[in-house]
């Protein structure tokens, strides 16, 4: 294996806990509207990520970084692009921050309330432009001879990465009851619980359509044994949340977004961006990658820096490990 193969699967290893993470914390803001009867339930929603949101954009933002060191024309490619899905992406993701801070700042029913709307849509669009994009990538896209994407925005907005975004917009938000189901108790508890029975089938055929559809088109075996895993997980994340073992649901719900997406990079490997108009004109690992001794030196830089950064998060998440509930929300000022 080479580096440039070492450094796509550390990508792909990024993505995916960026989807992992991130994807939970996007349905608990989506969740803040469909779940949440009053101001109290949804501040213990928002608190059961208020220690954590901005660590879990850490791999967003290391995703990013590796992608433009490590094969720039890619980055140049997908950020040209992609260029207004995701500058929409990246204003919401700024304006959710602003949310999570200001919402309080001020005790006015209408100042949280505006607040409280913009957590609720900026995790719906992120988690439904995330399944378009990606599954833009996989699809394939319109690049010419010269690396550049020369279609338009409406070409991205085709049936398979419609779908893509709906598989995202479900499956993070499931996942995101399953969380909420684990961090919280009382009656918030419960019906969390309930809406992850409802949310988790409705997950299951829309997720099963993209990714039977996936393998279709360009799976292979271990694509198919990645496809298998993804939907045997979620079947297993409703039985153990309907037997109400939340720690089992939340391992297995996570476990689906995982093989989820580790079956769309299995299914694109070799290439990282296909063209739609000419295979030969595709963007692999070997021609859109950086020279060999700047992967060298990137390789020793995250060897080093990766592990810390995961140990950090990890204690993060064993320090603000118990639940809560409507009792732990001190009365408004």
């Amino acid at each position: 294996m080479q580096l440039h193969d070492v450094w796509f699967v550390l990508i792909a290893f990024l993505w995916t806990g960026y989807f992992f993470l991130e994807g939970f914390d996007f349905g608990i803001g989506v969740l803040t509207k469909l779940l949440a009867r009053d101001r109290p339930e949804k501040r213990v929603l928002i608190n059961t990520i208020g220690p954590v949101w901005d660590g879990n954009e850490v791999w967003l933002i290391s995703a990013a970084g590796a992608t433009f060191a490590a094969f720039p024309e890619w980055y140049a490619t997908l950020f040209s692009g992609f260029y207004l899905p995701l500058l929409l992406i990246l204003i919401c993701l700024i304006l959710r921050g602003v949310a999570f801070e200001y919402r309080v700042k001020r005790p006015e029913e209408r100042w949280q309330r505006n607040w409280e709307h913009t957590i609720f849509w900026t995790s719906l669009l992120p988690a439904v432009l995330w399944g378009v994009i990606f599954g833009n990538i996989v699809h394939g896209v319109k690049i010419d001879a010269h690396k550049e994407y020369v279609g338009s925005l409406l070409d991205l907005l085709n049936p398979y990465a419609i779908l893509g975004g709906l598989v995202t917009l479900t499956l993070f938000t499931f996942h995101g009851a399953v969380f909420a189901s684990l961090k919280t108790v009382g009656d918030i508890r419960e019906r969390a619980r309930r809406m992850a029975a409802v949310l988790g089938p409705v997950a299951a055929v829309v997720a099963v359509g993209f990714l039977g559809w996936t393998q279709a088109d360009k799976g292979d075996s271990t694509s198919l044994v990645a496809m298998i895993v993804a939907v045997v997980a979620l079947v297993a994340a409703l039985g153990a949340n309907r037997l109400g073992r939340e720690g089992w649901a939340f391992a297995f719900s996570g476990l689906t977004v995982v093989a989820a997406v580790t079956m769309l990079f299995l299914t694109l490997f070799p290439n990282v961006m296909p063209s739609t108009l000419n295979e030969s004109w595709n963007l692999t690992v070997s021609n859109a990658a950086s020279s060999p001794y700047t992967l060298k030196i990137m390789t020793w830089g995250a060897g080093f820096a990766a592990p810390l950064v995961m140990l950090y998060q990890g204690w993060t998440y064993w320090v603000f490990r118990k639940r809560i509930g409507t009792q732990h929300i001190a009365e408004a000022h």
